[in-house]
């Protein structure tokens, strides 16, 4: 059975702590930015068209978008701008393809094309806001949309006073989110997007259970809406009230299952519960929907990574999965360095574990005693490789499924186990009045 030392185990539980906080930071849901791809403006009769003209090209691409064939889409709208650099359409979808696949760098630098082209394509502005958000670039979308708003016309456009306010909050401003979400339910009293957003600007300041009555006010309005139960279970997650954390985050995915947040908060809880099978589904599941996400890749990541123990081609994964952070998020530690540990569980990933660890050991925030930790890792594994030693083979699968993972519960029998101590415990006894006159 391949095993972790003490001191391993401590640092991977460290980092496993670090990808839980992430993970749980990103997942409360203000207003969202919707992705479409831009179809023809004008109604027109069906018709074959060339292959090789704009009109043919563009279709193509659509209906290649539509089947998930994003490769033939891409093709399309790039054969497209040879023919048409100027045309809008194709910067922005293909913005939208590379957003699709994770690649924000490549979709900021088409939806900007299209912006410097035509700064009132309201579905470029609106996604290159949010794609600078998701790099957290905070202050140009900030930029973005307050100029935005300024364009006669827009001045009270509510779709970007809200991106508005997600951006300040994103950037701490918080005086200025609660004022801009509020001028929002000025103009639109019933506008659930302002009221999730004030939920999260109270959430982000530690005022819990204001963020829960204003959390109410969007549920009323819109009750069907996964992101309200979503935000109600982060705030009683800090409450902690861990099982009806988990009711919200399960009702969210229940109203839709493609709602990547709530799936990454199920795996979230999981994961702090050690519950790593049942963590790996909902961060694959996430993961999947939203391909931009490297807070929710970095804590997939722990989750396969703590089942190495048991199946080293699950550190193997795990290592692959920190590399697709890298890509989302360069130079990310917590990457790095899980990724070199994770690499390690097999003989097939030990070159990479060499370099991820030495990488790791350079990082300024590698403490001193990691530092000492890693270099043993790398001098065994390098002993090891000139040996030409086997890693240790995993432990034999158990006739019985286990519940969980490295020892953890599986995360609704432990969460019910909770909640049945806590309604068996004796009530404490009423304090004493420090002072004063007893209340009558």
């Amino acid at each position: 059975m391949t095993t972790m030392s003490k001191q391993e185990l401590k640092v991977t539980k460290s980092m496993r702590n670090g990808a839980l906080a992430a993970a749980l930071a990103l997942v409360a849901v203000g207003c969202a930015t919707q992705q479409e791809v831009v179809k023809p403006a004008e109604t027109v009769t069906p018709q074959v068209t060339p292959a090789n003209t704009p009109q043919g090209l563009f279709a193509a691409g659509v209906a290649a978008f539509d089947a998930g064939n994003l490769d033939g889409a891409k093709q399309a709208f790039s054969k497209l701008l040879e023919l048409q650099p100027k045309l809008v359409s194709a910067h922005y979808n293909l913005g939208v393809i590379a957003e699709r696949e994770g690649q924000l760098a490549q979709a900021e630098k088409h939806y900007l094309a299209a912006y410097e082209i035509d700064p009132q394509h309201r579905s470029t502005l609106l996604n290159l806001g949010k794609v600078y958000r998701l790099q957290d670039k905070f202050e140009k979308a900030i930029a973005l949309y307050e100029q935005a708003l300024k364009t006669p016309g827009n001045e009270g456009d509510v779709a970007l006073l809200n991106n508005l306010t997600v951006a300040y909050r994103l950037a701490k401003k918080f005086d200025k989110a609660e004022a801009t979400a509020r001028s929002v339910l000025v103009k639109a009293k019933d506008n659930a997007d302002a009221y999730k957003n004030l939920t999260l600007i109270y959430f982000d300041q530690g005022n819990y259970r204001l963020a829960e009555f204003i959390s109410g006010n969007a549920k009323k309005l819109d009750d069907k809406d996964p992101g309200v139960y979503n935000n109600l279970g982060m705030i009683y997650l800090k409450l902690d009230e861990r099982q009806l954390a988990l009711g919200q985050f399960q009702k969210a995915v229940a109203l839709n299952d493609k709602f990547a947040p709530g799936h990454v908060n199920l795996g979230a809880m999981a994961l702090s519960y050690r519950d790593y099978v049942n963590a790996e589904k909902s961060f694959a599941k996430a993961t999947q929907l939203d391909p931009t996400s490297y807070e929710a890749f970095l804590a997939y990541g722990y989750a396969l990574d703590g089942q190495r123990g048991r199946d080293p081609k699950k550190g193997i994964a795990a290592g692959q999965v920190f590399e697709k952070v890298l890509t989302l998020k360069a130079e990310t530690p917590e990457a790095i360095c899980g990724a070199g540990w994770a690499y390690s569980a097999e003989k097939s990933g030990w070159e990479k574990a060499i370099s991820y660890l030495e990488k790791c050991a350079a990082l300024s925030t590698t403490t001193a005693s990691d530092k000492q930790l890693i270099d043993a890792k790398v001098k065994g594994l390098v002993a090891m490789q000139k040996s030409g030693a086997q890693a240790p083979p995993a432990q034999a699968a158990a006739k019985e499924k286990p519940k969980a993972e490295a020892g953890g519960a599986a995360l609704l029998d432990k969460v019910s186990d909770e909640a049945a101590k806590e309604e068996t415990a004796p009530a404490p006894a009423p304090a004493a009045p420090e002072g004063g006159n007893a209340p009558k």
